[in-house]
Formats: structure tokens, sequence, C-alpha cells
């Protein structure tokens, strides 16, 4: 369904250790807004629903993705990339028609 990169998988374990408390897995989802019309979100969820569709990556880290949103990731590739202007995480969307300067949103 979705790639993760190395760098990315590191940050997310990273957040998800830093909870302090068990975590069922970082959500992916996409929302409305952002300046494309569509946004990424993530948030560390503390249970899973049984409609998620649940990616395994290597580490231990699960990636939780609602069905409104699993459409929309289909074989997106997620980066995390540290720089100058910032760190981050960075979405590589074979689906989005357009997107912004940002990286955050898309249409």
């Amino acid at each position: 369904m979705i790639q993760i990169t190395e760098a990315a998988r590191d940050a997310m374990a990273s957040a998800i250790e830093g909870a302090g408390q068990p975590i069922a897995g970082l959500r992916l989802m996409v929302q409305s807004g952002g300046c494309a019309g569509l946004q990424y979100a993530m948030a560390l969820e503390l249970t899973r629903e049984e409609t998620d569709a649940v990616v395994e990556a290597e580490g231990g880290v699960t990636v939780l993705i609602d069905p409104d949103s699993q459409g929309y990731l289909l074989g997106t590739t997620i980066d995390f990339v540290s720089g100058l202007e910032g760190s981050g995480f960075v979405f590589d969307n074979p689906n989005a028609k357009s997107g912004c300067g940002c990286g955050k949103s898309f249409c």
C-alpha cells in the first residue's frame, strides 16, 4: 500500500518511543485543507480501528490508515528529510495531480 524509507521509519519510531505510553500505531491520514485542497496529517493512536489498513514496517513501526484515506495514499512513499530549512516528512504520492511548495498538501 505505502512505502516507508529508513529515515521515515526511524523518525516514526522515535515519535512512538517518546510517547511515554503504549501506542497502537502512527495514524496517517488525508484531510481537507491546505493550500492545494487536501493535506497529510499524522497522529499517535492509542487504539486501532477494525477498518484501518495496517502497515507493519521494520523496527516495530505500525502505520494505521483509515478507509477514507487509503485511496489517496495508495503507492505513496514517505521519507523524512533534514536540512537547513528544517526537517519533516515528505510524501511522494503518485495519486496527486498537483501539490504546493510546502509538500504538505495536494489535490
